[in-house]
């Protein structure tokens, strides 16, 4: 028999329905703990983390500094920085995980599947042809050939190597 090893998600699982702080907002707000809470980089009005309960290794999220619930409620400048960063995330993905393809997208309120329902967030995931395997569909598992420790150091050194571009305001 094979065991897997997910230390990482017991936390989450064990803790479904229990009230916590905003973890954007508390990354948002230490930039001198940008390790612990797993920022990539950050622009001047979002950052960029990694999913501490990823979905697969590279998981990503484009996090924007302000606490709104909604592509509404925020400031269009921070939308603008935002696809911004999603773009530099796709291109910062493709080299370091050379994926056939991306996930990108929002799940705005809870019932659309948000786990932190009042900050928006947009997710960017590297995916493979045939990364759906029995393991996902039958077993509800996945298998990440990946540590968050060693996906953190690889994807802040790539968006280290090349910083955002100033907008043309022209």
């Amino acid at each position: 028999m094979d065991y897997l090893w997910t230390p990482w998600r017991y936390q989450y699982v064990t803790n479904v329905g229990v009230p916590v702080a905003c973890i954007f907002c508390e990354a948002a707000a230490d930039p001198n703990r940008d390790r612990d809470h797993l920022v990539i980089y950050r622009g001047a009005r979002n950052l960029v983390m990694l999913n501490r309960f990823p979905y697969t290794s590279g998981h990503v999220m484009v996090v924007p500094y302000e606490h709104v619930s909604s592509l509404e409620a925020a400031a269009i400048e921070t939308l603008e920085e935002l696809i911004r960063l999603a773009q530099l995330a796709e291109k910062h993905l493709r080299a370091v995980y050379r994926p056939d393809g991306l996930n990108l997208g929002f799940n705005i309120g809870q019932s659309a599947g948000a786990g932190i329902a009042g900050h928006i967030h947009m997710h960017a995931l590297p995916r493979w042809t045939g990364d759906t395997s029995f393991m996902t569909s039958i077993g509800e598992t996945r298998v990440l050939p990946e540590d968050l420790e060693t996906s953190w150091k690889r994807l802040h050194t790539a968006f280290g190597a090349e910083p955002l571009k100033k907008i043309d305001s022209r």
